[in-house]
């Protein structure tokens, strides 16, 4: 029987939210999650995106060859040189939703944005945001703030057509945020390869590419590719591959300029398209996943009115290269629809890639020696896995490893009005019962599961890849995962290691983030795999508590809290109780993303960390690694 619970619902209880209240209120609906700064999909990150967008659309229709960027500590400006807003509608454009240009696919035909929303939600989420356009030799100006209008006009100005946003995010939603560059320098340098022509000016410095993707990729191989590297460009698609030795699958996404780092229907047909190309030419039935083991590549497309799995605009859920409704001469209308997506990348792939082979024979041996090499290794790897899987399960281990959650990454469907959940899903990789057994009680069992590692795993770097399938945690891992056969079957949105704040706990950290590097890097690279950080003391009085993450911050709190004062030096998850454990999972979780860059060479990575101890590491530890002493030790 459903609770029954005394509430009033009146007419009092209908309310009526201004247009940036309801987005501030609402932030997850437009820009994906608030964060602060420290990861790479964090709402600042998709506020920068959003008005860079609207400039690269105006150079996508022919106008303006320049992009300004400039970040100065916690304010972002940007400068196009396009054809500027209309100068009567400047107000509208940026505090209206549903308002914009590109509704009619005339103005602007291809574009990321298409919604009418991403520069009010800017707005809306900025303490101070400024525009300006520049028409004529006229100025239409506006200030607000937290959407706000505070003051707005027409001037005379000598300024070159255009448009000019400067905005300072709203600290009260993005708490304490600041911008890393790394990520800002990452979005820029994508747009220069995707928009040949264009310059884009970051703190003044200049990002412009001659190449396209073949820059892209040429710039961010870790390795040594087995063949020169494939580059077709057609009309409304570009695509780059080769091979390398590392294990998975590296292929970045664009669409219309977007990188799309969770993929869709675009990478799905690229997929298909590179194994059924390759399949048919060398007439021999090999697996797909044979064919793309160690593909490195790129591909862009064009599309009219993209449809985007979320405000963030991270994965394609388009099916038609275009779309749209179409009044008749009798007042019907009916739906005008371009060739699917997966039909023209099939098309473009198969005809373009089956000509490049033929005429560069001298590459197709080793692009088959390639695919041979990984048919071997996987057709021997299946046998030992299934296997290790078969005892686990008899031996009843199988079903305690994992505390699943309700609802999962994979899922295509969400309950109507719980679709954020998916963004939520959440597995924590603990280290014995004690650990596991705290997060599993106070978790949010809709969307957080448990995995619990025994012992530590096999180092990955030193053992063979047959060695590894053996071990029985790691193979229970990969199927906890999801991605035995395929990366998109990812059942958890995010992966947090969750290891004891210790020497063991941090060499288990260690090779469980060396297992997902070696064999899973796009986990990483698409950002997934996090730390999750507990508090290292707990500092108290009669009267107040403090959860302290390093030692600076103990020290602080011992200061601030004067007399009798106690503290408490968590050496293991197992040691904070239920009761306190529930805030370091929620909401305020404190999560480090785990960085890869393209550029970055995975082996060299390993090798530094986990190979053979060197002089360099040994100071590289002696450098970072404070002592159990230090740790303990405090003047109260």
């Amino acid at each position: 029987m459903a609770e029954i619970v005394n509430t009033t619902y009146n007419d009092d209880s209908i309310q009526t939210l201004e247009w940036n209240e309801h987005i501030r209120r609402r932030a997850g609906m437009y820009i994906g999650r608030l964060g602060n700064g420290d990861r790479q999909g964090d709402g600042i990150y998709v506020l920068l995106k959003e008005i860079v967008d609207n400039s690269i659309d105006e150079f996508s229709m022919g106008f303006g060859k320049r992009i300004d960027i400039t970040i100065e500590d916690k304010t972002v400006s940007v400068r196009d040189f396009g054809r500027g807003i209309p100068l009567n509608k400047v107000v509208d454009a940026t505090s209206k939703l549903n308002t914009g240009g590109k509704f009619d696919d005339t103005n602007f035909k291809k574009s990321v944005g298409m919604n009418g929303v991403g520069t009010k939600a800017v707005n809306a989420m900025s303490v101070d945001f400024y525009v300006a356009s520049y028409r004529e030799g006229q100025c239409s100006y506006a200030r607000f703030s937290r959407g706000i209008l505070l003051e707005s006009a027409i001037v005379p100005s000598n300024e070159k057509n255009g448009t000019f946003i400067r905005f300072t995010p709203d600290e009260e939603m993005f708490n304490d945020f600041s911008f890393h560059m790394e990520y800002v320098e990452s979005m820029v340098k994508n747009y220069s390869y995707l928009k040949k022509g264009l310059t884009l000016n970051l703190n003044g410095v200049a990002y412009k590419s001659e190449n396209g993707l073949l820059d892209l990729v040429n710039e961010n191989m870790s390795e040594t590719p087995l063949y020169p590297l494939i580059h077709l460009e057609g009309e409304d698609i570009e695509i780059v591959l080769t091979h390398g030795n590392s294990y998975g699958e590296n292929i970045a996404t664009f669409v219309n300029g977007q990188n799309t780092r969770d993929g869709g229907t675009h990478l799905a047909a690229y997929r298909e398209a590179i194994a059924k190309t390759f399949k048919d030419f060398f007439k021999k039935d090999y697996k797909p996943e044979d064919i793309r083991q160690g593909i490195v590549g790129a591909i862009s497309i064009q599309i009219q009115e993209p449809i985007f799995e979320g405000q963030t605009k991270t994965k394609l859920g388009s099916t038609y290269m275009w779309e749209k409704q179409v009044k008749g001469a009798d007042g019907t209308s009916s739906v005008d629809r371009g060739p699917t997506i997966r039909t023209y990348v099939n098309d473009f792939v198969t005809k373009n890639l089956n000509d490049y082979l033929h005429m560069h024979m001298d590459i197709v041996p080793t692009i088959e020696d390639k695919i041979k090499a990984s048919q071997a290794e996987r057709e021997e790897i299946a046998g030992v896995q299934k296997k290790s899987r078969e005892r686990a399960k008899k031996t009843a281990v199988y079903n305690r490893k994992l505390r699943d959650c309700r609802y999962h990454f994979s899922d295509n469907k969400f309950p109507k009005g719980m679709e954020d959940l998916r963004e939520k899903t959440s597995i924590f990789i603990t280290e014995g019962d004690s650990a596991s057994g705290t997060i599993t009680k106070v978790r949010d069992a809709n969307t957080q599961a448990v995995f619990s590692l025994r012992g530590k795993p096999i180092n990955c770097f030193k053992e063979s890849r047959k060695r590894v399938a053996e071990n029985e945690e790691l193979n229970l891992l990969i199927n906890a995962l999801g991605v035995e056969e395929d990366l998109e079957d990812l059942r958890y949105n995010n992966i947090i290691v969750a290891t004891d704040a210790d020497d063991d706990g941090m060499h288990i950290r260690m090779l469980v983030l060396t297992f997902i590097m070696k064999y899973y890097p796009e986990l990483i690279r698409r950002g997934h795999v996090y730390i999750l950080q507990t508090p290292l003391f707990r500092v108290h009085n009669k009267k107040m508590r403090r959860y302290c993450y390093s030692i600076e911050e103990r020290d602080k709190a011992v200061k601030e809290l004067k007399s009798g004062v106690e503290i408490t030096r968590f050496k293991g998850l197992g040691e904070i109780s239920s009761d306190e454990f529930v805030d370091f999972i929620g909401e305020n979780m404190k999560l480090d993303t785990v960085k890869l860059s393209d550029e970055e060479s995975i082996s060299t990575i390993m090798e530094f960390y986990m190979g053979i101890n060197t002089y360099e590491r040994q100071h590289f530890i002696m450098d970072n690694l404070r002592s159990e002493k230090e740790l303990e030790d405090v003047n109260i």
